[in-house]
């Protein structure tokens, strides 16, 4: 036998090189931030928003949100200047987000720096009116697995 390691194991390698890729990602993300997201997530941390716990750089999928309340399936991003040259690539990625569940709000860094209590104020807003899927009560891994459950039955 020319590879003694079968497949699942070597994709259980593969997948948790990946993920240690992920997260020294994410954590270079986090500290490099911008003068917007450091202001940003002083008001956000730690509950400080109706109890919202946000994950600054959370990884979803192939990309990284700026700021994200998992449970309440919100995804805050900061645009600066470069995103002016990205509005596709944006897009794509608010799409596939969306896709996934998440509301997806943009908000401009100088917004975020010279208008920070609106910012606030729209983020709150949004945290008082709950995501459909956290007003049914239903989370979207459970919708998932369903999903995966009713596919392998059929």
């Amino acid at each position: 036998m020319l590879n003694s390691v079968n497949v699942p194991e070597r994709r259980r390698a593969r997948n948790v090189a990946d993920d240690n890729l992920r997260r020294d990602r994410a954590r270079e993300l986090r500290r490099a931030q911008t003068e917007a997201e450091k202001k940003l997530w002083s008001r956000l941390k730690c509950g400080q928003l109706h109890g919202a716990k946000f994950r600054r750089q959370f990884p979803i999928g192939p990309f990284f949100a700026d700021f994200c309340a998992p449970k309440e399936f919100l995804v805050i991003e900061l645009d600066g200047a470069q995103h002016l040259d990205n509005v596709e690539h944006d897009r794509q990625r608010s799409e596939y987000l969306e896709g996934l569940g998440y509301r997806v709000v943009r908000f401009w860094d100088n917004d975020a720096l010279a208008s920070t209590v609106e910012v606030i104020e729209q983020i709150s807003n949004l945290l008082k009116d709950p995501h459909p899927r956290r007003r049914r009560g239903l989370s979207l891994t459970g919708e998932l697995c369903i999903t995966l459950i009713d596919v392998i039955k059929g």
